[in-house]
């Protein structure tokens, strides 16, 4: 390891994660201010500390030759699971305590998610079309998600989810298989909001629904599908036509989403239901779970073109949004600094992406692509899910704007991925 290593970093990518740092430390201070201008937060001190620390280990982890982590991708990747196995036994507690500080531990899992799904796909690499590369891979991804659900942690929980389509998507493997696990989510959320669109909004009962709520009819769809996608796989096994297959295919995931939306009601507690409902119309409870929602979007709107300027913004300083410097960084900055603004965090974002994926791409490593691919997806699923939360495009789901949104925990785990494509992007042309 040579400290001039350091010069050869890839400053395209830094500069605007210290760009995002800043401005996030700039309007997590805004945020602290009421509205007769008196400071009430000392968050940004924190906030101060915790990028100053993350930087230092980005730069400290560009200086290690990433293939290290490669023989040790196992051991790091069980002893992250050990803190989400304590905080269940604790009672399904999202953060650890160390003295005033907490640690989100689910963060930091994601990255030694990404390193050993990348170890594994690399290791594989030669065999693309294998069922069994795909069902690893959720194994690999599965394990901390499950964990993760039942904190409960839905939000991050998602990202997991994004880390493996991305991976998986990238190295290859058949997009049958990926096709499956998207259209396995997206009938799971129709499965999951439609008795809440009938209950809440509709609210009279449409009896085709019953096959979604009443446990005894899921019970006999299930065995139902079943046992159609049994007959149809003895089928393709006996007469190799193709259409047998794809009734297998299709009746799996009517299984899958079916079951997932059916345990979903049971693990969700009533305010991420709540969630739910007021993304489908948020005006159901205007002062209660709606709030958020309804106060984000007027803080947006009323930022128009070019904002309101600096610590002029009203939503934040009447202190009409909870949680704003975590969640809602995203909508007291466009308030303040209006869709210019906006776009700017936008461009940021695009080119943190970018050079991902252009490292992802000049890089020789197999392993080191990988890592590439899931940081990248991790980044920009959770730009994409944050900001079309405070936009009401998305539900609410307690994702943070990476990189800006208060917390030492997703500062850290941020820039210790910046740290490990930094170094990949060192030693790219090298095997």
């Amino acid at each position: 390891m040579k400290f001039n290593e350091i010069l050869k970093i890839d400053y395209l990518l830094l500069l605007p994660v210290l760009v995002l740092l800043t401005m996030g430390i700039l309007f997590i201070y805004s945020s602290g201010i009421t509205s007769a201008g008196v400071q009430v937060s000392d968050e940004y001190i924190k906030q101060i500390i915790w990028t100053a620390i993350g930087l230092i280990i980005a730069l400290v982890i560009a200086l290690v030759d990433y293939r290290r982590f490669y023989n040790l991708s196992v051991y790091i990747y069980l002893i992250s699971l050990l803190p989400l196995l304590y905080t269940l036994f604790l009672g399904r507690v999202r953060w650890l305590k160390i003295g005033s500080f907490g640690i989100q531990a689910s963060e930091f899992v994601k990255i030694t998610v990404i390193i050993l799904l990348a170890r594994f796909l690399a290791d594989t690499d030669r065999n693309k079309d294998a069922f069994s590369r795909f069902i690893v891979s959720c194994v690999i991804v599965f394990i901390p998600m499950l964990l993760v659900i039942v904190q409960p942690d839905l939000g991050t929980a998602l990202v997991y989810l994004a880390i493996l389509i991305i991976m998986t998507f990238m190295s290859g493997v058949a997009m049958r298989y990926v096709s499956f696990m998207l259209l396995s989510m997206a009938f799971t959320g129709i499965f999951l909001v439609l008795p809440l669109w009938q209950s809440y909004i509709q609210k009279k009962s449409i009896p085709i629904l019953a096959l979604l709520t009443n446990p005894k009819i899921i019970f006999l769809v299930l065995i139902f599908m079943f046992l159609i996608a049994a007959i149809s796989l003895f089928g393709y096994i006996k007469y190799k036509r193709t259409y047998f297959y794809w009734i297998v295919y299709a009746s799996m995931i009517i299984v899958f989403s079916l079951g997932a939306s059916y345990a979903g009601r049971i693990i969700l507690k009533e305010y991420q239901i709540m969630r739910l409902i007021v993304f489908i119309d948020p005006n159901i409870d205007p002062r209660g779970a709606g709030w958020n929602i309804i106060q984000s979007v007027t803080a947006i709107g009323a930022g128009g073109l070019t904002g309101r300027g600096y610590l002029q913004g009203t939503q934040s300083h009447y202190r009409f949004l909870p949680e704003q410097s975590t969640d809602f960084i995203f909508s007291i900055f466009s308030e303040e600094a209006g869709f210019i603004g906006a776009l700017v965090v936008f461009l940021l974002f695009l080119l943190i992406v970018i050079r991902l994926l252009t490292t992802m791409k000049i890089t020789t490593d197999p392993f080191a692509k990988y890592i590439c691919a899931g940081l990248a997806g991790m980044y920009s699923f959770h730009f994409m899910i944050n900001v079309g939360m405070t936009m009401g495009i998305m539900p609410i789901t307690g994702i943070p704007l990476i990189f800006m949104s208060y917390g030492g925990s997703a500062v850290f785990s941020g820039m210790i991925g910046i740290g490990i494509v930094l170094s990949i992007f060192i030693r790219r042309y090298n095997r």
